[in-house]
């Protein structure tokens, strides 16, 4: 975050603060979250670099972003019990194939040449859901928040081949026809605080910090070999060991949680 940020920030809270015991906008509308209101928390960052370098006379200025807090794209949202708690919940459900074709020469050559596709596909899953509780205290707009979430998520990607020219007498070759990366587990629980001050009704801006435990695992990964054997084909399968980690720290850049210790912006309706 730049200096013209930061200063920006400081000047918005310095400028509110005499305001602070007005729970109300002139039109009536409440600052502060109620009881049944939902919450989305985005990356607030480019807000305040573009009011920063508007205020600055930057011409070349961008207009600010919708971002997701964390780079992996989780959507990070709340639930209010009531006006001092609220559930949290995060969700990352992901799936994506790509595919790839390549012409090459068909085996035996042709009068004319003809050519046959080889076609590589890869596919990536990836899911995360998180849920806790957060608990609220400050009887103006700068409001504190502490409490409790866990998550859990799962990832992983498979590769495979299909050759255009099939193996025999004419194309004894070794080839791979897929790889299987090993999927990998997480588990997390952590207990965060943070702070927020809402700028204006039910928009606030804030951050966290956290500390928990994190578990990893990732399984066998596989690629698998087709050959030609003489009279007929035959495949071999070679697996490779997995890993796994365990830690008990503070956290930054969570791959379940978002993102924590950066601005974020949050819209409460």
């Amino acid at each position: 975050m730049t200096k013209k940020t930061i200063l920006l920030f400081a000047f918005a809270f310095m400028a509110t603060s005499i305001f602070a015991q007005v729970m109300t906008s002139k039109k009536g509308e409440p600052y502060l979250p109620q009881a049944g209101d939902w919450a989305i928390s985005i990356d607030g960052s480019s807000f305040l670099d573009y009011a920063g370098n508007f205020i600055g006379g930057n011409g070349s200025n961008n207009a600010p972003r919708f971002d997701f807090l964390s780079v992996n794209q989780t959507i990070i949202g709340k639930y209010f019990i009531d006006s001092v708690s609220a559930y949290r919940f995060g969700a990352l459900i992901g799936y994506r194939t790509n595919s790839n074709t390549d012409l090459v020469p068909a085996i035996p050559a042709t009068t004319p040449s003809t050519n046959v596709d080889d076609v590589e596909k890869v596919s990536n899953t990836n899911i995360g859901l998180t849920f806790g509780k957060e608990w609220r205290k400050g009887k103006t707009r700068l409001q504190g928040f502490y409490g409790a979430e866990a998550g859990v998520a799962l990832s992983s990607e498979n590769t495979q081949m299909e050759y255009g020219n099939i193996l025999s007498a004419n194309n004894p070759i070794s080839r791979l026809s897929e790889i299987k990366q090993g999927s990998i587990f997480r588990l997390g629980v952590r207990g965060f605080v943070g702070a927020e001050y809402f700028i204006f009704p039910k928009i606030a801006l804030g951050g966290e910090f956290g500390w928990g435990l994190a578990y990893s695992k990732e399984g066998e990964a596989s690629s698998t070999v087709e050959s030609w054997s003489g009279t007929t084909v035959t495949t071999q399968e070679t697996k490779t060991g997995g890993s796994s980690s365990f830690s008990v720290d503070s956290d930054n850049l969570n791959s379940i949680f978002g993102s924590a210790a950066t601005i974020r912006l949050t819209l409460h309706f």
